[in-house]
């Protein structure tokens, strides 16, 4: 959707462009997945280096000749540390943004030692698995996802993640909920299959190949609207919709309507969604009419 209207913007019509950037955007997804999760490992080095430096002074405290290493000994941190998919991804991607960028590490780290939970947290020197986990989910949850000065960071770094991150931040703490004691880290496919990635490639070229005849599916449908009024967005979504009932026969009536009713609630105006589940809803009527819906399979009208 936001290839196609920046395409619209930008007046261009090379698709071999456009659909080159399209596949870089969704790629980037997963630099910034990459990014997010290992800044829980960068945390846990830079409190070790501290507590190393802080134990070699000229004048240490008992406290800083022993310290309380139960954070730096968390379980699941040290799951993330070992890895191997997870090095291998921040290798082959060539992840350093926190070698460049380690104030925010930092700042991440201060935030972390002044909460609550990091308070109760280190009471004893004892790590439990649970405990681990919860530590740092609330570490990743109350600290890194609502941090601004990281989120004005990540939005300096790539304008794409800014609609990106809730989605990396689900799933981040989605994997973090599910790691088992002892269990080895995966990082997910961007993609999940080959079928997967052709269908990026296809909605796109279908939508944009095929704009002037979806606009002519709506036209009639909206008498009230004066169709340079519609919000480009909303041409967008409607053309998309209408591909995917028209072209993608695998895909149920109901997902695609769902999908785009999501999308134009939040990317477009108020009332988008209202007028395009209007329209929507009476094009899918009127394509039955007509016998131009050729879903395959049960249940996928």
């Amino acid at each position: 959707m936001q290839t196609i209207y920046a395409m619209h913007q930008s007046k261009s019509d090379n698709l071999e462009k456009e659909e080159k950037f399209l596949f870089y955007s969704v790629e980037n997804i997963q630099d910034l997945y990459l990014i997010m999760l290992s800044s829980l490992i960068e945390i846990k080095k830079t409190e070790e280096v501290f507590l190393d430096k802080s134990s070699k002074k000229h004048l240490v405290t008992p406290e800083e000749r022993n310290p309380n290493k139960k954070f730096i000994n968390n379980q699941v941190i040290e799951l993330l540390s070992e890895s191997n998919s997870l090095s291998i991804a921040l290798e082959n991607r060539k992840i350093n943004n926190w070698e460049l960028a380690d104030e925010y590490i930092q700042i991440l780290l201060q935030e972390i030692k002044k909460s609550d939970f990091y308070e109760k947290y280190m009471t004893n020197r004892l790590n439990n698995f649970e405990e681990d986990k919860q530590f740092v989910l609330d570490i990743f949850t109350e600290i890194i996802v609502p941090n601004e000065k990281l989120y004005e960071y990540l939005e300096d770094n790539k304008l794409t993640w800014i609609d990106d991150i809730p989605l990396v931040n689900t799933e981040i703490i989605k994997q973090l909920k599910a790691i088992k004691e002892n269990s080895e880290i995966k990082i997910p496919k961007l993609y999940k299959d080959a079928d997967d990635k052709d269908f990026v490639k296809d909605l796109f070229r279908k939508t944009v190949l095929n704009e002037g005849a979806f606009a002519k599916e709506y036209m009639d449908k909206t008498p009230n609207w004066d169709t340079e009024r519609i919000a480009e967005l909303d041409t967008i979504i409607l053309k998309m919709a209408i591909c995917e009932f028209l072209k993608f026969p695998s895909i149920p009536v109901k997902v695609t309507m769902n999908e785009y009713l999501e999308l134009a609630k939040e990317y477009s105006t108020p009332k988008s969604s209202i007028f395009i589940n209007g329209i929507l809803d009476n094009l899918v009527k009127e394509f039955q009419a007509n016998d131009k819906l050729n879903k395959i399979g049960r249940g996928l009208m």
